[in-house]
């Protein structure tokens, strides 16, 4: 049993997963540590040395080890859903119940504000757009939505929400799925 959790940057995946793994009593790896790990160097290093190119092909080996891995909850990147070898791991890995996506969604608003608000994302990771902000934010949403959707079993609005009332609503959602994810 597998949960993976999409969004935006900002969403709220990595402190999500961490609260999900605490409940359901597993491990949780955020897939952007595994990238920094395997890289030997920072999100923003490999941007800057390598292009969005670099840092996406590395990202879908990450996410096809992870896909692989059981009882675990995974915190991906914002934009692991663009590469379509990412979206089949994902459906390979959630194949006859085995795993479940859960998008975690915010406007464009809320996003832009918990990223100003968190100094280490601003400096961890790269503008995606030349102007960068909340322009990029609404630009890369209206881009990707499409795919969250299709990734996506469940979806979990997060504006105006605490991370632990977000965790409670994908635990309250995922119900039958939580007891067998227990069970593993």
């Amino acid at each position: 049993m597998i949960v993976f959790l999409i969004g935006y940057r900002g969403a709220g995946k990595t402190t999500v997963a961490q609260r999900l793994a605490l409940e359901l009593s597993c491990e949780w790896v955020d897939a952007d540590d595994e990238i920094e790990l395997r890289a030997g160097r920072s999100i923003a290093a490999i941007f800057a040395e390598g292009g969005e190119a670099a840092f996406r092909a590395i990202e879908t080996q990450v996410v096809d080890e992870l896909s692989r891995r059981d009882h675990v909850v995974v915190a991906l990147g914002g934009g692991a859903v663009l590469d379509a070898a990412n979206r089949e791991a994902l459906r390979r890995a959630t194949a006859d119940g085995a795993g479940r996506v859960v998008w975690l969604r915010g406007s464009a608003q809320q996003l832009w504000r918990r990223i100003q608000a968190d100094a280490l994302s601003s400096s961890r990771r790269p503008n995606l757009t030349a102007g960068g902000g909340i322009d990029e934010i609404t630009a890369m949403l209206a881009n990707r939505a499409p795919l969250y959707s299709e990734c996506a079993h469940l979806v979990v609005e997060t504006d105006d929400k605490t991370p632990g009332e977000v965790a409670d609503e994908i635990l309250a959602q995922l119900d039958g799925f939580v007891d067998r994810f227990r069970g593993a």
